[in-house]
């Protein structure tokens, strides 16, 4: 018999506490709804009260937010999935902490897999300093990404990111200054996330950002000089789009 997850439901609005209530009696019997709360003053009593193991957490609550709530808990032993209604920047700031969230309306499909990831004890190692970079993703133009890593995680600025390289299912990530990190990532987990900043994918095996290129040369598809000195191959099927994507970048500049 699978162990009893006990939750918190954070969320102010009764059709959206009712159907995440509903989906989790369906199709996740092993997690119990503690408790309900609508604001950061009700979540905070309730978490300190119950103690659970898990919190469903909404961003946007009517006194304050999800992180009010988070920095007022004298309890704080529960893992988070966060609940957002639709934002692309949201979404994205969300992606680029490596933080577990759910959209609204909720997806019973991606509740489950919310939930497999949890194993009954918390899992979230450094989870400080990834609520601190979602909120500084969240309230502005994003300005880090959180990179998985063997042993860990680094935080590091999309500023510093020459270019990223496939390496079989993880990712070479070369940055300013002759660093480079191996992420625990595949390549294709960067290209969505980075979609809408100066960054593009050119090739099955790289992804580059477009302020450390130094100069195209064309041919089939092409190449481009980095400043790090690599001369990195374009394919043909996605010439088209890095040239426009590069040319729309320089007259931004």
């Amino acid at each position: 018999m699978a162990e009893i997850i006990r939750c918190v439901i954070v969320e102010d609005e009764s059709r959206s506490v009712a159907a995440l209530s509903r989906l989790l009696e369906e199709f996740c019997p092993q997690v119990r709804v503690s408790s309900i709360a609508g604001t950061v003053e009700e979540a905070v009593n309730v978490i300190n009260e119950t103690k659970p193991d898990l919190v469903f957490l909404d961003i946007a609550l009517p006194d304050g937010d999800g992180f009010t709530v988070l920095d007022s808990v004298k309890y704080n032993l529960f893992e988070i999935i966060f609940i957002t209604a639709f934002d692309k920047f949201a979404v994205k700031a969300f992606e680029y902490s490596a933080l577990h969230y759910l959209l609204k309306p909720i997806d019973q499909q991606e509740l489950k897999k919310a939930v497999s990831r949890f194993s009954g004890k918390r899992q979230q190692d450094n989870l400080e300093e990834k609520l601190e970079l979602l909120q500084l993703n969240i309230n502005g133009k994003p300005k880090k990404l959180l990179l998985p890593t063997s042993d860990g995680f680094e935080i590091v600025s999309f500023d510093d990111i020459i270019r990223f390289e496939a390496s079989h299912n993880y990712t070479n990530c070369y940055l300013a200054e002759n660093r480079q990190i191996l992420v625990s990532k595949p390549l294709c987990t960067f290209e969505s996330m980075l979609s809408d900043l100066p960054f593009a994918r050119v090739h099955n095996k790289h992804i580059v950002n477009l302020k450390y290129i130094k100069k195209y040369v064309r041919g089939h598809g092409g190449s481009v000089l980095m400043t790090d000195r690599e001369e990195v191959n374009v394919s043909k099927s996605r010439k088209a789009d890095f040239l426009e994507k590069l040319q729309t970048f320089a007259r931004n500049l």
